[in-house]
């Protein structure tokens, strides 16, 4: 006489990785957290002596509104407030606004709703604002340098 076996729960056909869909605001949040990770990794002892890494600097010599974004995380990163105003006053807006959108992306993953829309965000007055502001900054600081 033969048994056959119990029948077992079928294993989906799908794992678990199918289900969840990446958004840019996911993708974008995995960024900030590898970028504010660099910036607690490099050191603030060393960070002018690396390489000029921005490409419109490279080519012409002049600042680009970006300029000393780097380093003025790295900065940050470490607790050093004066100096990373003065390697760019938008580097610790910025530094604040990347990480209160990891953070928000991973409430609202956690919570298990959508993602927040970029699009939407990017488009707010404040964000224009902002960017309008460190955009005048830019050219400014271009101006002076020539």
């Amino acid at each position: 006489m033969t048994t056959t076996p119990p029948a077992t729960e079928e294993l989906p056909t799908r794992s678990l990785l199918r289900h969840i869909r990446l958004s840019s605001a996911d993708v974008v949040a995995a960024g900030g957290v590898a970028a504010i990770g660099a910036a607690f990794l490099l050191s603030p002892d060393h960070i002018e002596d690396g390489p000029v890494l921005c490409p419109f600097r490279a080519l012409t010599g002049l600042p680009c509104p970006g300029c000393g974004l780097t380093r003025s995380w790295v900065y940050g990163a470490h607790g050093w407030w004066q100096e990373s105003f003065s390697a760019n006053p938008f580097g610790l807006v910025a530094l604040a606004a990347v990480m209160t959108f990891v953070v928000l992306v991973v409430v609202r993953r956690a919570r298990r709703l959508s993602p927040p829309s970029l699009d939407k965000m990017l488009r707010h007055p404040l964000a224009i604002g902002v960017g309008a502001i460190w955009l005048g900054y830019g050219l400014i600081r271009l101006a002076l340098a020539i």
